[in-house]
């Protein structure tokens, strides 16, 4: 596993955000400090994902944000991003290693205690676990696994865990508290009315209760 040197971890969604254009939203973030960002488009074409990609990595480029590409590791080798993020039914992490080698992350989407304990046997370096809290979005992976199961599942397993499903400020101490090593979340900053704002306070209040605090963003030349 690599080290992980992020606490908050965006997940995208153009429709949430619409009609402001992706590449705006995450530069928002970015400016924030934000460092870390996964494109989650999988109803798009191939073709569409990856000219959505290649203009996402021209921001995250600028500000020394990392890239995570959903599923595709073709698009992920093909613009160099930094990681592939698999979905739990998916490629098993092992293979992606395989395909990507030790340079690129690779994070997993689990639901449950097993999938965690796959996603560390396999290599991977880091998972989602999920949901904490009862969200129309996660409703079809089950019901909440409440910050209690978070506790247990992170005293059992080395691998890094993020929470999602439900997670809003209000909430970031006590999901903190069950041993997880930070937070993933697309509704709580995509409705956000600034998204700026809302990074910070996130930022902020992740800081208070993680070794990690606020890592400045890292400002690069424009894309070509």
């Amino acid at each position: 596993m690599r080290p992980i040197d992020f606490n908050l971890y965006l997940i995208c969604d153009r429709k949430q955000i619409a009609p402001k254009p992706l590449t705006d939203f995450i530069e928002e973030a970015a400016q924030a400090g934000v460092s870390a960002v996964q494109l989650r488009e999988k109803d798009l074409p191939i073709s569409r994902q990856m000219e959505l990609a290649q203009a996402v990595q021209c921001v995250t480029k600028r500000y020394g944000m990392k890239l995570f590409i959903n599923d595709r590791l073709d698009i992920c080798l093909a613009i160099d991003a930094d990681g592939v993020h698999l979905p739990a039914s998916g490629m098993p992490a092992f293979v992606a290693r395989n395909i990507l080698g030790n340079r690129k992350w690779i994070g997993v989407s689990c639901h449950t205690w097993t999938e965690v304990r796959r996603a560390e046997e396999e290599g991977a370096d880091f998972a989602l676990l999920g949901p904490v809290y009862d969200t129309p979005s996660k409703r079809p992976f089950g019901p909440p696994l409440g910050v209690s199961a978070f506790q247990q599942i992170g005293l059992a397993t080395r691998i890094p865990l993020f929470a999602v499903g439900g997670i809003r400020k209000e909430r970031i101490a006590h999901v903190i508290s069950s041993r997880v090593r930070g937070v993933a979340l697309i509704s709580e900053v995509a409705s956000a009315p600034n998204v700026q704002v809302c990074c910070r306070e996130l930022l902020q209040e992740l800081a208070r209760h993680t070794d990690l605090g606020i890592t400045p963003p890292d400002f690069h030349k424009d894309c070509e």
